[in-house]
């Protein structure tokens, strides 16, 4: 087997779509070995800023000199992404091992119980962990957290970001329901750090914690504004991610000694691609690049574009996917825009950029609002622009990226991010 092969044996798993429940991965898991029990984690579920708060784990980790894997997901452009030992991707002839070690396992499962992509993926990056010897493995939920399929470990500690809305379709129409799926990751005894501020979502989580003796740790809003360091990733819910990555140090310190120097220095180092990220380029113009795929997102953004750039509307470029709140979203950050480009994401579940269009036009009948094909006219429609930001879906960052050349990957993998909805099943 190659690596091409490899990586469209994971195309085909698609075809299983997403089933919810641990029964799977546990025993999958099993059947390798269960890699997990060789391992330590942090165990991140939430809303928003997930990943960025993960990065800032492991960067505080790694500069206190452990061996610390990192697990995520969605990935922008190639799926080595996902997992990654010391920020070194997974490397293609790894993958193509793990693939062949697996594909006799998963022969055990009848068909009906067939393991989905995410579920043989979160079994890939136990076996890679556990091989490369890591001390700590910071630990992304795909998606909710009862039951995601990182949910069969049992970590040192456990970390909710936020809760807001987001899949509603899996996790429940309610912020009480959806903090009680993100709860899910909170085990007995173990603790629970979390910036959850919205009074319902908060509920559930103290009620989780109590029912099951987890010590918890609130991190309040105001401690964002108390952080006074450098923290390298830009935007005011960034000092929140801080403030919560900080505070579950702080938490583990009994297990994992770091050093306040050490927190300092990992979060003044810390890099996360397409989260407010700003590309100058040689000709003096600025591309910021920000996923910003629900409403707390594009608020977030909006509010982080007036105070990085007071008195700037920057070009907007927005695509999204059919199932996010797009609507909401466009609303949103129609008053940040001088102007705006729609485009098709490059996804079966892509949104109508006419639609988008309509949808800018509706919450702000004065800015102009044009509708291209692709990323690349709208880019070469606003070559001369000074200030453009490209933001709606993670996916539309991916495809900047690899158009602004700037990832190191050299294939382009996005597609594999349709795992969990592919057409066929709706």
């Amino acid at each position: 087997m190659i690596y091409s092969e490899a990586i469209q044996f994971l195309y085909g798993l698609r075809l299983f779509g997403a089933k919810f429940g641990l029964e799977n991965t546990f025993k999958l898991a099993a059947l390798a070995g269960n890699p997990q029990e060789k391992l330590r984690f942090i165990h991140v579920a939430g809303t928003n800023g997930k990943g960025s708060t993960c990065a800032m784990l492991e960067t505080i980790y790694r500069a206190a000199g452990l061996r610390v894997g990192l697990f995520t997901s969605p990935h922008l452009v190639s799926f080595r992404e996902r997992i990654q030992v010391n920020r070194r991707l997974i490397a293609e002839d790894e993958v193509t091992r793990l693939v062949a070690d697996l594909q006799p396992l998963l022969q055990q499962f009848p068909e009906a119980r067939h393991p989905t992509f995410f579920e043989v993926v979160t079994v890939m990056a136990l076996q890679h962990f556990a091989a490369q010897k890591c001390d700590l493995v910071v630990w992304e939920t795909g998606l909710g957290g009862r039951l995601d399929a990182t949910n069969i470990v049992t970590p040192l500690a456990s970390v909710i970001t936020n809760i807001a809305f987001d899949h509603q379709q899996w996790l429940g129409d309610t912020l009480a329901e959806i903090a009680a799926e993100k709860a899910g990751i909170i085990k007995p005894g173990v603790p629970v750090i979390t910036a959850a501020d919205a009074p319902e979502a908060r509920r559930v989580i103290e009620q989780v914690a109590h029912e099951l003796k987890a010590p918890l740790t609130f991190v309040p809003p105001e401690a964002a504004s108390r952080l006074t360091q450098p923290i390298s990733l830009a935007g005011d819910h960034q000092k929140t991610n801080a403030a919560l990555a900080r505070a579950a140090v702080q938490v583990l310190r009994p297990q994992i000694p770091v050093p306040e120097e050490i927190i300092r220095e990992g979060l003044a180092a810390v890099r996360w691609p397409g989260r407010f990220q700003l590309i100058e380029r040689s000709n003096g113009q600025r591309i910021l690049l920000d996923g910003a795929h629900n409403e707390a997102g594009a608020l977030a953004l909006r509010e982080a574009l007036e105070k990085a750039f007071p008195g700037e509307r920057p070009i907007l470029i927005f695509g999204a996917l059919a199932d996010k709140k797009w609507k909401a979203i466009c609303e949103i950050l129609a008053p940040a825009a001088s102007k705006v480009f729609t485009v098709p994401v490059s996804s079966e579940r892509a949104a109508d950029a006419r639609e988008l269009a309509d949808a800018f036009r509706a919450a702000r009948p004065t800015l102009e609002t044009v509708t291209v094909p692709a990323l690349a006219d709208a880019l070469n429609a606003c070559k001369d622009g000074q200030f453009i930001t490209i933001t709606g879906s993670l996916y539309l960052v991916g495809e900047a990226l690899e158009r602004l050349g700037l990832s190191p990957a050299a294939h382009t993998e996005r597609g594999l991010n349709e795992w969990w909805a592919p057409k066929s099943h709706g």
